[in-house]
């Protein structure tokens, strides 16, 4: 039996925004998530939809903001080597700004709230990785400071982890992370063609 949403209790919207009324918010599209150890399962499939997302949001002249995790020279997040860089396709460009950030919530201790306050934004849509982490605790950050965060399920992946039962699959993962979004702290969308024009 299908039970309501803490969402549909709290009588908050169910469907997203437009995007000509939203800021676009891209967290950690890195170059770190597309081999090696961290790996991500459809991360391919992932940035495309994630650059269909961001062309979208460019067409519709709305403000961008990329996020970069940074955990220093060594690490697979060394912003100063090609393994934390952007990757390509969903790179910034024309002044675009980049947010450092070295916790998992964009919030804690950057200036991104500060951002999109002076950009009148109060609707955001989210993208990028990984979705059980950083875009969880984005969007839970987001929703806390009185934002309006929809996720793009399509433009977001994770990868399997071990857990207390035995291993848990990407796939799953990636289901409950939405899932648990989506019953209060956003509007989670299937694809970047579900947020409106």
């Amino acid at each position: 039996m299908s039970r309501p949403t803490l969402r549909h209790l709290a009588d908050l919207p169910s469907t997203p925004p437009s995007i000509r009324d939203s800021a676009l918010v891209l967290v950690d599209c890195q170059n770190t998530y597309t081999y090696g150890v961290m790996e991500l399962d459809g991360v391919q499939a992932a940035l495309e939809e994630t650059a269909t997302l961001l062309e979208r949001a460019r067409s519709a002249g709305i403000p961008i903001i990329h996020i970069q995790h940074n955990d220093g020279p060594g690490t697979p997040y060394d912003i100063t080597a090609e393994v934390g860089a952007i990757v390509g396709s969903v790179a910034p460009r024309d002044g675009e700004p980049v947010v450092v950030k070295q916790f998992p919530n964009a919030f804690v201790q950057t200036d991104l709230d500060e951002r999109l306050k002076a950009v009148g934004a109060t609707n955001l849509v989210l993208a990028g990785f990984m979705t059980h982490m950083c875009i969880n605790s984005t969007a839970r950050g987001a929703f806390n400071l009185g934002y309006a965060p929809t996720v793009v399920a399509a433009a977001t992946a994770t990868r399997s982890l071990p857990g207390v039962g035995g291993a848990v699959s990407a796939a799953a993962l990636q289901a409950a992370s939405l899932a648990a979004l989506s019953d209060l702290f956003a509007v989670v969308v299937p694809d970047a063609a579900a947020v409106p024009d």
